[in-house]
C-alpha cells in the first residue's frame, strides 16, 4: 500500500515538448529526467516539472554576492535545473514520488538521528534511507556526476525517501505545521552536473546560494581563530560535574608538559538550569546521570553556583585546591549509582526519603571571610589566562534553545518563554532510537516567542563576552522542528532563531567564534549560516558502545571517521568541517590522530585530567600549541565515492588533503561496523573487522582543488613517505602502491612533487617525520639557480627532523644562517635536524650541483 499523500499517477511516454528545455543540459521527456540524453529518473509523475537554474527568478540579495561566484554560477547555469511538483489540495506534507531510480550507483547522506548525518550507497531508490538529504549519482556514461539536492521553499523544506514500489525515489515537502499548507512548488530540489564530483559540490551549491540568498558559503566567510589551534573540550573528563578547580588542573595539566592548550571549551555542565519540580531558582541538585540535563531548563543567563563561587586569585595562591581524577570519578559513580537505586526504588513503587539528598561536586565554598567578592567565571577565565598566557580562547557551551529543555517561563526578566509541547518530525520516526530525543519529548521545550530569540542570544551572549568568553559551542540545535506548530512551521521558526543567532555572533564573537553541532540537517544550512562557518561534521566522539557492545570501542572510531569525511562534501561547502575531539589515552587514539591531523580542522581533546599520552599529541601539535593544518578538508577519495567502506569487506577509507606544497592521503581500516537498517541503528558486522588490502596513488590527490597545487597535476614523480612505515620511495604520478591494514590502523601518505632541477638532481622536500601531517610544516618553498648552484630555499613551521628527496648529495645546507649537518642515504633520502625557535619559522637553505 501507498504510504499517505504519495502522487502515484504515471503517464506513459508520450512527448512533453513544453518541458523539455535548450537552456539546460537536464531534460523531462517521455517521463524520463534526463541529462544529456542519459536517464537519470524514470516514470516520472505528471506533477512533477523541471525548470531550467536560469528560468526562475533568484534571490535579490545579489549585492551581498562576491563578483566571482555570480560569474561562476552564470557561466554554469545549464548545469542546472529545478524540480518542482503540484498537487491537488494544499497539505502540510506531501510525500510525492518524483521517478525511479534504478541500476545506477549513488552515494547518499541521510540523518541517522535528529541531528547528525551519515553515508549510504545503493544503485536503487528502494536502497535509500528516510531522510535524505542528498544524492550523488555516478554517470560513467558520461564520464561525469549529478547531484540531487532538496531545499527550502517558502516555508517548506525537503527531504529525499524511499518510495513504497521498487525504485521509487520520493521527494517529502513538508512545513512542520498543519496550519502551514502548499499546493503548488516551484523548486523543492535541485539537479546539478559536472565531471568533477567535488567541483560539481561546489558549483551546485554556489547555485543554491545564488537562487535562495539565505546563508553564504565556506570561502565568503571567516573562520574561527581555533582552526589552526590545540585545545581541550571539558566533557569526558567531569561531564555535568564540571567546575572551576577540575578546569584548572586539567589545563595545568597540558601546560606543565610543553603542549599549551590554546582554547579551552567548558562544556555542559556549567550553566544555571533546573527541572520543573525544582525551585525556580536554585541549581539543580540531581545532575548525576547523564540525561538528566535533558529534562532541565535555564533560569538564568549566568553561571551556576560552582562557578558563581569562584574568586579572583583563587587557583593562583599556593595553597590553592588540589584535584584527583580518581576521587572525583569515585564520587561520581557514587551519585550515578544511588540515582540508579532511587530510580528502580520508584519503579517498585518504594519509599526514597530515607536515601541521602542528591549533592553536587564541588572543590569552592563561600565560608572562608576573606573579605573577597565572588568573581565567578570573569575571574577565572582572567586567571587562567594570566597564568597560561598561551590561551587565547574559552567557549562555552549552550543548546539552541538555551539549555536542553530551553527556558524556564517566568524566571529570566524580559523573555517571555512557554513549555510546548514536542513532537518528533514523520520522517524521524524510522531513525535511530535516541535518549534525546526521548527526553525532549517527555519534558517538552520551554520555547522563548520566536520574536524574542534575538534578545535571548544578545542577553546570553553579551553578558559572557563581558566576562571573557570569546566563543559558544551551541548544540541540541534540532529541537526546533519539534515544536513548530504553532509559530509558522519549522522554516519560520528556524529563521527567527538563527536570524537573532547570526547577528549576536556578529557583534559579541568577532563574528565567528561559533562552533556548531547536532546541526546535520538542510535547514540549519540554507538557513543559519549567513555567519556560522565552522560546525561538527560527525557525530560524538564515544570512547565505548553505551550499549555495551564490546567491539564497540574499536568500531565505532571507525563510524565516528566515515561520519565525518562524507558528511564534509555537502556540509564542507557551508562550514569548516570539524571532526570533533577523541581521547588521547584511548584505545584507538592514535587511530583518531592520524585522521585530525589531516582532518584541516581544529585538534583537541576531552582528556580526564593527567590522562594523557603526550608522545601522541607532540605528532598533533607544537610545543607553542598550534598545529600543522592542511589547506583544504579532507574528502574521501573518487574511488571511495560509491562504495562502502564500513561493512562492504573490501574497501579501504582513503581520504585526500593539500598542503601548500605536497598533498597527503589518509587511509584508514574502518571495516566492521555501520547502519542497520532492519533494526535503525548502527551495529556491529564483526565478519567484516579483519584486514583489508587497497592501493593509492599521487592521483588520489585532488590537486586542483587549490589553485597554488593543481599544477602539479603534470607533474612526472612523486616522492612518497609513509608515516607509520617510516618509508620513502618516489613513484610516477600513476604508479599505484598496495598496502594492507589491520582492523582500526592506518597508514599516512605525504605525496611531494619531485622538481627536476638539471639533468642529474632532482628534488621534493617531505617536511617533518616527527609529524603526521609531515608536509604541513612547509610554509615557503622556492627552487633558484646560480651559476650551475641550485639553492632550495625552504621556511619551516615545527621541530624535528626534516625529510627530502635529492637524487643527489647537497654541498652544504644553510639552517637560520649556520652550517648544519644532515645525513643522506643511497636511494637519496635526506635528512637533517630543525630546532624549535619560539613558534618562529626556521630557513633551509640546499646548495646542490
Amino acid at each position: 500500500m501507498s504510504p499517505p499523500n504519495f502522487v502515484s499517477q504515471r503517464v506513459g511516454n508520450k512527448p512533453t515538448s513544453n518541458n523539455t528545455f535548450n537552456t539546460s543540459r537536464f531534460s523531462l521527456c517521455n517521463r524520463n529526467i534526463s541529462v544529456d540524453g542519459i536517464t537519470l529518473l524514470s516514470e516520472v509523475p505528471v506533477n512533477v516539472a523541471l525548470s531550467p537554474f536560469s528560468s526562475l527568478p533568484h534571490s535579490s540579495d545579489t549585492d551581498s554576492i562576491p563578483p566571482h561566484i555570480l560569474k561562476s554560477v552564470a557561466s554554469k547555469s545549464k548545469n542546472g535545473a529545478f524540480l518542482g511538483l503540484s498537487v491537488k489540495q494544499a497539505q502540510d506534507r506531501i510525500l510525492n514520488p518524483i521517478g525511479k531510480l534504478l541500476n545506477r550507483k549513488f552515494l547518499s547522506l541521510f540523518r541517522f538521528k535528529t541531528w547528525w548525518s551519515t553515508m549510504w550507497v545503493g544503485s536503487s531508490g528502494s536502497d535509500l534511507q528516510m531522510e535524505t538529504q542528498l544524492i550523488l549519482l555516478q554517470l560513467p556514461e558520461l564520464n561525469s556526476f549529478a547531484v540531487l539536492i532538496p531545499l527550502i521553499e517558502g516555508n517548506f523544506r525537503s527531504a529525499i525517501h524511499p518510495g513504497a514500489s521498487h525504485g521509487d525515489v520520493v521527494l517529502c515537502v513538508e512545513s512542520g505545521s498543519t496550519k502551514v499548507r502548499g499546493q503548488k512548488f516551484s523548486s523543492c530540489a535541485y539537479l546539478h552536473v559536472g565531471d568533477n564530483p567535488y567541483e560539481l559540490m561546489r558549483d551546485a551549491f554556489a547555485a543554491v546560494r545564488v537562487y535562495l540568498g539565505t546563508f553564504r558559503l565556506l570561502e565568503e566567510k571567516t573562520v574561527p581563530k581555533i582552526v589552526d589551534k590545540f585545545g581541550w573540550c571539558s566533557w569526558d573528563a567531569f561531564y555535568l560535574t564540571v567546575e572551576p578547580v577540575g578546569l584548572w588542573h586539567g589545563v595545568k595539566s597540558f601546560a606543565e608538559n610543553g603542549l599549551p592548550p590554546r582554547f579551552l571549551i567548558i562544556d555542559d555542565g556549567w550553566q544555571s538550569i533546573n527541572m520543573d519540580h525544582e525551585p525556580a531558582l536554585q541549581d539543580s541538585k540531581d545532575l548525576t546521570t547523564l540525561g538528566s540535563q535533558m529534562l532541565c531548563r535555564l533560569y538564568r543567563l549566568k553561571e551556576n553556583e560552582k562557578f558563581a563561587k569562584y574568586k579572583s586569585g583563587t587557583m593562583l595562591r599556593p595553597n590553592a585546591p588540589k584535584f584527583d581524577q580518581e576521587k572525583h570519578d569515585a564520587m561520581f559513580k557514587e551519585m550515578v549509582a544511588l540515582a540508579e537505586k532511587k530510580r528502580k526504588i520508584k519503579e517498585e513503587g518504594g519509599d526514597v526519603l530515607a536515601l541521602p539528598s542528591p549533592k553536587t561536586i564541588e572543590y569552592l565554598n563561600d565560608d572562608e571571610d576573606d573579605g573577597q567578592e565572588r568573581g565567578g567565571l570573569m575571574a577565572l577565565v582572567s586567571d587562567l589566562k594570566e597564568k597560561y598566557q598561551t590561551l587565547d580562547d574559552v567557549y562555552v557551551w549552550h543548546a539552541l534553545c538555551g539549555a536542553w529543555g530551553g527556558v524556564r517561563p517566568g524566571t529570566i526578566a524580559g523573555l517571555e518563554a512557554k513549555v510546548t509541547s514536542a513532537k518528533l518530525a514523520a520522517g524521524l520516526q524510522n531513525t535511530m532510537n535516541d535518549l534525546a530525543v526521548d527526553m525532549i519529548i517527555e519534558g517538552g521545550l520551554g520555547l522563548v516567542n520566536p520574536n524574542q530569540a534575538a534578545d535571548l542570544y544578545e542577553a546570553m551572549h553579551s553578558y559572557l563576552a563581558d566576562v571573557g568568553i570569546s566563543g559558544v559551542k551551541v548544540d541540541v540545535i534540532h529541537t526546533l522542528e519539534y515544536v513548530s506548530e504553532d509559530h509558522g512551521g519549522r522554516v519560520q521558526l528556524a529563521k527567527a532563531y538563527y536570524d537573532g543567532l547570526n547577528k549576536s555572533l556578529q557583534k559579541n564573537f568577532a563574528g565567528s567564534g561559533l562552533i556548531a553541532s547536532m546541526e546535520q540537517c538542510n535547514d540549519f544550512f540554507f538557513l543559519a549560516t549567513k555567519q556560522v562557518s565552522m560546525g561538527r561534521v560527525g557525530d560524538d566522539f564515544w570512547f565505548q558502545d553505551p550499549n555495551g557492545d564490546p567491539m564497540g570501542a574499536f568500531w565505532l572510531q571507525g563510524v565516528h571517521m566515515i561520519h565525518c569525511s562524507y558528511n564534509s562534501l555537502w556540509q564542507g561547502q557551508f562550514i569548516q568541517p570539524d571532526w570533533d575531539m577523541f581521547q588521547s589515552d584511548h584505545i584507538c587514539a592514535e587511530f583518531h590522530a592520524g585522521s585530525r591531523a589531516i582532518c584541516g580542522g581544529p585538534v583537541y581533546v576531552s582528556d580526564k585530567v593527567g590522562h594523557h599520552n603526550f608522545d601522541l599529541l607532540r605528532k598533533l601539535v607544537l610545543p607553542d600549541g598550534t598545529i600543522l593544518r592542511c589547506q583544504h578538508y579532507a574528502l574521501p577519495t573518487r574511488d571511495c565515492l560509491f562504495e562502502n567502506p564500513l561493512f562492504d569487506a573490501k574497501t579501504l577509507l582513503k581520504i585526500w588533503n593539500l598542503n601548500k606544497f605536497a598533498g597527503v592521503v589518509g587511509v584508514f581500516n574502518c571495516q566492521g561496523a555501520g547502519w542497520y537498517p532492519e533494526e535503525h541503528r548502527c551495529r556491529a558486522y564483526p565478519q567484516c573487522y579483519k584486514s583489508i588490502s587497497g592501493v593509492i596513488s599521487a592521483d588520489d590527490v585532488e590537486w586542483e582543488q587549490k589553485d597554488s597545487t593543481a599544477v602539479y597535476r603534470n607533474t612526472e614523480q612523486f616522492a612518497v613517505y609513509l608515516h607509520k612505515s617510516d618509508n620513502l620511495t618516489v613513484v610516477k604520478s600513476n604508479e599505484q602502491i598496495n598496502i594492507t591494514l589491520q582492523p582500526s590502523s592506518f597508514e599516512l601518505f605525504t605525496i611531494s612533487p619531485v622538481h627536476r632541477l638539471n639533468e642529474r638532481a632532482k628534488f621534493a622536500p617531505i617536511g617533518l617525520e616527527n609529524m603526521f601531517n609531515s608536509g604541513g610544516a612547509i610554509e615557503f618553498l622556492e627552487y633558484v639557480s646560480k651559476g650551475g648552484l641550485y639553492n632550495v630555499k625552504i621556511k619551516v613551521k615545527g621541530t624535528g627532523k626534516f625529510l627530502a628527496y635529492s637524487s643527489e648529495k647537497p654541498r652544504e645546507i644553510i639552517l637560520n644562517g649556520e652550517d648544519v649537518e644532515f645525513d643522506r642515504s643511497s636511494n637519496g633520502i635526506l635528512g637533517f635536524e630543525v630546532p624549535w625557535i619560539g613558534g618562529g619559522l626556521s630557513t633551509v637553505y640546499i646548495s646542490i650541483y
